[in-house]
């Protein structure tokens, strides 16, 4: 008699088998390329209810199942004043996964509707840090977050367009404001596209925005279009038809940015410019050439 399984355990084995080379070997490949996790270590894995952050959840559960690295997990849902439909299907979709989830409530939806400037860029700050404060409050030393490849390549864009800065999006970051508490980015090189696919050959469904106040905000990455990031997203495609390895080719320039180059650049805060590697440079010539004639 053929075993029969929960629907928990046929979406993990979908993660193992078929979307092994999409999914399971590029999230292994971030875990152990940028050191995400270390022995000991308790990570807050940050759910906000979207595709991104349940598949990572599920991600990580699977780590450590078969990791030979002993760690702990705390699957942490930040409820910022969710509307009763997107709490109930967070929660239910936790259950379907088999996700232990802890939720904890802020008012984060409620400040930020009261404010007219930068919204999203407000609730993303404030976030981060209930985020932060709850995981420390728990025991953790890290927190993980649902960012991937795709998301990596779209903020570098971002910034080049909209921006007027050339800046990645690292893998892991020390956190500035809660010492001893690290970030990391487990589906760093994971694309959206197979997430999608995941998604789909499991018939999930998952809430997109739930943003309290807009219930349509084109600021996420499954938002309509009208954002920023969407427009990218298009401009990606497009580059796409004529060049499939354009993403692989942003993704790699950021880990070999070549500084001799780059007229100006900033490092801890501080603002540097080529000018002085140049006069440096050139007292040292002069130095030189003084020591041969002599």
């Amino acid at each position: 008699m053929s075993r029969e399984f929960e629907p928990y355990q046929l979406i993990e084995r979908s993660i193992i088998k078929k979307f092994r080379k999409t999914l399971w070997n590029p999230f292994i490949a971030a875990v152990k390329r940028y050191e995400l996790v270390q022995t000991g270590d308790k990570i807050a894995v940050c759910i906000s209810g979207g595709k991104d952050s349940m598949l990572m959840a599920k991600l990580m559960q699977q780590l450590q199942r078969y990791s030979e690295v002993p760690f702990e997990l705390v699957f942490l849902v930040m409820d910022p004043g969710y509307n009763e439909i997107n709490r109930q299907k967070i929660e239910s979709n936790a259950a379907l996964l088999n996700i232990p989830i802890t939720i904890f409530e802020s008012s984060i939806f409620e400040i930020v509707n009261r404010t007219e400037q930068s919204p999203c860029y407000l609730c993303a700050r404030m976030r981060r840090g209930h985020l932060y404060g709850k995981a420390r409050e728990l025991g953790c030393n890290k927190i993980a977050l649902g960012h991937h490849f795709s998301d990596v390549i779209e903020t570098t864009l971002l910034g080049m367009f909209y921006g007027s800065q050339l800046q990645a999006m690292p893998p892991k970051l020390h956190s500035t404001n809660f010492k001893g508490m690290d970030l990391i980015r487990p589906m760093y090189c994971i694309h959206e596209e197979d997430i999608l696919a995941w998604k789909r050959y499991n018939d999930l469904e998952f809430i997109q925005c739930a943003c309290r106040f807009t219930e349509n905000c084109t600021m996420c990455d499954n938002g309509g279009g009208g954002s920023k990031r969407q427009e990218i997203k298009q401009l990606i495609r497009r580059l796409k038809r004529d060049n499939p390895q354009i993403e692989k080719s942003i993704f790699n320039s950021i880990h070999s940015v070549c500084l001799d180059t780059m007229v100006g650049y900033k490092t801890n805060g501080e603002e540097h410019s080529f000018l002085e590697r140049f006069h440096e440079m050139q007292e040292n010539t002069s130095h030189t050439d003084e020591s041969i004639i002599d």
